[in-house]
């Protein structure tokens, strides 16, 4: 039987990160993602924290990422290609101890952003990293699942069994494969994920493992939150479930950034709960709220109190579709 992939909170040997590179992308928010890209490295590398592969998409984006981490402890730049950073979506998801990883199909996230390369960076991953693969022929973003390390995964119905992924699976169909491919034992069935989600209802949005039995997940900020059903509605399904251990999940409610609009005015899904847990620091990306990301940061620390809790910005990789959590893959220890 398939082993169950370790919590994200389990020590990690590597992190990878992708670095923004393609100009083109982002438009005016290019230098500024990069910017908040480079924040988010220098967080996680150095002694006690990570070792951070950043993996570079293009010949052009490499001088300069090179020349932004020259003698940088921890930091090491990997020549590769990609259509673009989401490596949590593409990369391949390690088994304990990296000895093997799993691999899955991808059609750009339901054939909206269809990218050169970015069906091949999960070998390219795997293959720096000198670990074997076992290949899944259905479509499957890391970012849809969450996982605790004892078989319970947290995703939504409305990006895994959405059609323009799957079309045929079923939440019995969705388990079996689940089960197969990433040791799941019991899934959690969320609902929608947030407003306007290029994802389609991405679970790193919504809801986290953050200890064995306990998930965190927002709470409305501000009288405008344009998530807030949402937010109580996936609370309070969290606390109905019975995880693979025959524990109760306890639910922690980490205040949201509340709303948060793009230049014309529209909601944005912007998610604290799109952290990144590392070895010796928690990473919360935020939205320009100082009072939501002090909060939300409060919130993480009492179930973190061995990390540091470091608050990034985030709002120009934000621009792209995701954040922080999004950009990243680790590699178990």
């Amino acid at each position: 039987m398939t082993q169950p992939i370790p919590a994200e909170w389990t020590p990690h040997r590597a992190m990878w990160v992708g670095w923004p590179s393609h100009a083109e992308l982002w438009g005016e928010d290019f230098a500024q993602a990069q910017d908040e890209v480079e924040a988010l490295v220098r967080a996680l590398a150095g002694p006690g924290r990570e070792q951070v592969k950043l993996m570079v998409g293009n010949d052009e984006a490499l001088p300069g990422a090179r020349a932004r981490f020259e003698g940088v402890d921890g930091v090491e730049v990997v020549a590769a290609r990609f259509g673009d950073i989401w490596l949590r979506d593409t990369g391949p998801i390690f088994n304990a101890g990296s000895k093997t990883a799993q691999t899955f199909s991808v059609n750009g996230w339901g054939g909206k952003y269809d990218y050169p390369h970015d069906d091949e960076v999960a070998d390219q991953i795997a293959a720096f990293s000198g670990v074997p693969t076992t290949r899944h022929d259905f479509i499957l973003e890391g970012g849809a699942l969450d996982h605790d390390g004892e078989g319970t995964v947290l995703t939504t119905r409305q990006c895994l069994l959405n059609k323009n992924r799957n079309k045929n699976w079923t939440a019995e169909a969705a388990e079996a494969a689940l089960a197969a491919s990433v040791g799941a034992k019991v899934v959690v069935w969320l609902g929608d994920g947030l407003l306007n989600d290029h994802t389609d209802g991405h679970v790193d949005n919504l809801a986290r493992f953050v200890a064995p039995g306990v998930v965190a997940c927002p709470i409305a900020f501000g009288r405008k939150d344009p998530n807030a059903e949402v937010y109580d509605e996936t609370a309070r399904l969290l606390s109905e479930t019975t995880d693979a251990m025959g524990r109760k999940l306890k639910v922690l409610r980490v205040p949201s950034p509340g709303l948060v609009l793009d230049a014309d005015e529209r909601p944005v899904p912007a998610s604290h709960m799109n952290f990144l847990i590392a070895n010796g620091a928690i990473v919360v990306p935020t939205y320009g709220d100082d009072v939501a990301a002090r909060l939300a940061g409060e919130a993480l620390a009492t179930v973190f109190p061995d990390r540091e809790i470091v608050l990034s910005p985030s709002n120009a990789v934000l621009t792209g579709g995701g954040s922080f959590h999004c950009i990243s893959q680790q590699e178990p220890a």
